[in-house]
C-alpha cells in the first residue's frame, strides 16, 4: 500500500510565519518550496521520516488538524466576515489535501502601494484545478463582497474602488492564486512563467523543503512577530544516507559578540548511559534583555548551560549552570527568590522553598523533589539543578567524540540525542510539568497523544550544531533519520492539540483556589496522564 505521507507539508504551510532564507530580490518577505509528497516517499533516505506520518495514528491526527486548519481563515477574519457568510470550512477543507501531496511554491513580497502581495503556485491535475477555482471563488466572493470579473484562464475579484484585489488563473498544470493591492506583478510572473511550461524555480533543486523568511520585515506587517526578535533564517531539508538533512543560517544585522567562552563540563556528575546531552554557550547578551528573568538574575549574567538525560527512570533530567562562585550564587538566588514570590503563582500546588548555604529545594510536588544545588567540580563551580535525584551508575566517563565535537571554537549549540529512547521517558516529565504550572496535559486519549504513543524510533541517534561562521551568521544544521528530535515531537503533540490551534493556547481551565488544586480529594495532587510509549 502507497504510503500517505502528510506532516512534512502541514509543518511547511504552518511555518509560512516562522521561517526564511537569503532572499532573490530585496522586496522579499517570505518564500516556501514544497517538492511534493509523491518526491518524498519516493526518497529511500526519507523511510524513518515518512514512516512517522503513514501510521493509522498518524492520519487521524492529519485529518483533524486539516479540519481545524480548514476552519481556521474564519475564525482570523471574522471580524471581517459578513453575518450569515458562513465559514467555508466545507470549501477549504479539500483543497487542503494537494498541499499534502502536491508541490507548490509560496511567496511573499513587499509592496511599494502599502500592502504585501501573496502569490501561491500549485502543480495540480485538471479536475483539483477545477474544484480551487470553484471552491475558492465561491468563499472569497462571499467573505469580501468583490464583483467577480471572469476570464478564460480563471477570475479576479476586485473591489470597484482600489486597492484590494484576488486573481486565481489556471495555467497548464499550475494554478496561481494571487492576493495584494490593485496591481499583482508577483502573480502575473508566475502565469507567464506556468504559460511557458515553467515552474518557479527553487532556490536549491536537491532540497525536497526550503523556506526563506526575513522576519525584522514580517514583523512590520504583523507586530505580534516582533517578541520573538528573530532575524532573517535561511532553512532547507534533505534526505541522505538515510538521515534527513537540516541546513540553514540565522543571518543578522548587526554583529554579535556571543562570547564563546571555554566550555565546562561538571565530568562528576555527567556519566554514561546518557540517551541525551545539549550544550549552550554564548547567550548572556539575550538572556540579560529579557524581562522575564530580571527578578531572578544572576549576575554576572550566565553564558553557559549544559542538560542532559540518563538512561533509567524518566524524571533523571539534569541541568548544570558554570558560575564563578556556586555558593555566593546560591545566597544570591534565594535572596531574590524571597524577595519575588510571584513565581510561586505559575504552580497549581502551594510549594514551600527551603534553603542551606549550599541548596535550595522545594516541596509540595508529586513525584519529584527539585533543587538547585552548588557544587565544585575540577572545571568550575556549578549550579546544579535536578527534579530526581542522579541515582548511582557506572560512572563511564563521556567518550571521547563527544568532547571532539566540543573542541569546535566556534560552536554555539550542540545537542545529540537517542531520540527512541528519550521519548520513552520525556512525555512523563512534559506532562507534570503541564500538571503543575496549570497548563493542558495531552490527552493520551487524543489524536496526537495516541499518535505519539505510536512511535516506535529505535536506535535512532539525532545530532544537532549550530556554529557561528562569521560575526553576523549562525550556521545550524541537523542530522537525524526522523528529522526531529523527541522534544520537538512531544512539543508538536501538544501544540496540535491546543484548544485554539493553530495558536498555542495550553492554559488550563481557571483556577478558583491555586493552593488547593484539587477539592474534590482535600489534600490531593491533581493526576497525571502518562502517555505509554512502545
Amino acid at each position: 500500500m502507497r504510503k500517505r505521507f502528510w506532516f512534512g507539508p502541514v509543518a511547511a504551510g504552518l511555518a509560512v510565519l516562522t521561517i526564511h532564507a537569503s532572499p532573490p530580490a530585496d522586496d522579499l518577505i517570505a518564500r516556501i518550496h514544497f517538492a511534493g509528497a509523491a518526491t518524498v516517499a519516493a526518497n529511500t533516505n526519507a523511510v524513518a521520516f515518512t514512516n512517522l506520518w503513514c501510521t493509522p495514528e498518524a492520519r487521524v491526527l492529519r485529518d483533524q488538524t486539516l479540519d481545524k486548519l480548514a476552519r481556521a481563515p474564519a475564525a482570523w477574519f471574522r471580524q471581517k466576515i459578513p453575518a450569515g457568510a458562513g465559514d467555508g470550512a466545507a470549501q477549504l477543507r479539500p483543497l487542503l489535501d494537494d498541499f499534502l501531496s502536491a508541490e507548490w511554491f509560496l511567496q511573499v513580497r513587499d509592496a511599494t502601494n502599502g500592502s504585501p502581495e501573496y502569490a501561491l503556485a500549485i502543480h495540480l491535475a485538471p479536475g483539483r484545478a477545477a474544484l480551487w477555482e470553484t471552491n475558492l471563488e465561491n468563499v472569497l466572493q462571499a467573505w469580501t463582497g468583490m464583483a467577480v470579473e471572469k476570464r478564460a484562464d480563471g477570475w479576479r475579484l476586485k473591489k470597484h474602488r482600489p486597492p484590494d484585489a484576488i486573481q486565481f488563473t489556471r495555467t497548464g498544470d499550475w494554478v496561481v492564486f494571487g492576493l495584494g493591492q490593485d496591481s499583482l506583478p508577483l502573480t502575473d510572473e508566475w502565469v507567464r512563467q506556468a504559460a511557458a511550461a515553467k515552474r518557479p524555480a527553487p532556490a536549491d533543486n536537491e532540497a525536497w523543503f526550503a523556506a526563506d523568511l526575513d522576519w525584522p520585515r514580517l514583523a512590520q506587517w504583523f507586530p505580534s512577530a516582533n517578541p520573538l526578535d528573530l532575524p532573517e533564517t535561511q532553512w532547507r531539508v534533505a534526505a541522505r544516507e538515510l538521515n534527513l538533512r537540516w541546513d540553514g543560517k540565522l543571518l543578522f544585522s548587526s554583529p554579535r559578540d556571543l562570547n564563546l567562552e571555554t566550555w565546562r563540563i561538571p565530568t562528576n556528575q555527567i556519566h554514561m548511559p546518557l540517551i541525551s546531552f545539549t550544550a549552550i554557550r554564548g547567550f548572556a547578551p539575550w538572556l540579560e534583555k529579557q524581562d522575564w528573568i530580571q527578578p531572578y538574575q544572576l549576575y554576572p549574567v550566565p553564558n553557559q548551560i549544559l542538560t542532559w538525560a540518563m538512561l533509567g527512570l524518566p524524571l533523571q533530567t539534569f541541568v548544570a549552570l558554570p558560575r564563578p562562585d556556586a555558593l555566593q550564587s546560591i545566597a544570591a538566588l534565594k535572596y531574590k527568590l524571597s524577595a519575588n514570590p510571584g513565581w510561586r503563582n505559575n504552580f497549581v500546588l502551594p510549594l514551600t522553598m527551603n534553603a542551606t548555604n549550599n541548596r535550595i529545594s522545594f516541596t509540595g510536588l508529586p513525584f519529584v523533589a527539585p533543587d538547585i544545588e552548588a557544587r565544585h567540580e575540577p572545571a568550575s563551580d556549578f549550579l546544579f539543578g535536578e527534579v530526581f535525584p542522579n541515582t548511582p551508575g557506572s560512572r563511564k566517563p563521556l567518550p571521547p567524540e563527544l568532547y571532539a565535537q566540543l573542541s569546535q571554537t566556534n560552536l554555539v549549540y550542540f545537542d545529540w540525542e537517542v531520540t527512541g529512547e528519550r521519548l520513552k521517558r520525556l512525555p512523563q516529565l512534559t506532562q507534570l510539568a503541564l500538571m503543575v504550572t496549570g497548563h493542558k496535559q495531552l490527552d493520551a486519549r487524543s489524536a496526537a497523544g495516541k499518535w505519539l504513543a505510536s512511535l516506535i524510533l529505535q536506535n535512532q541517534t539525532a545530532v544537532t550544531e549550530v556554529l557561528q561562521t562569521s560575526p553576523t551568521e549562525l550556521t545550524f544544521k541537523r542530522k537525524a533519520p526522523a528529522g526531529f528530535t523527541a522534544i520537538e515531537l512531544t512539543a508538536l503533540a501538544n501544540w496540535l492539540e491546543a484548544t485554539n490551534f493553530p495558536g498555542c493556547d495550553l492554559h488550563g481551565l481557571p483556577r478558583r483556589n491555586p493552593r488547593r488544586p484539587n477539592p474534590a480529594v482535600p489534600g490531593a495532587p491533581p493526576s497525571v496522564q502518562v502517555i505509554q510509549m512502545p
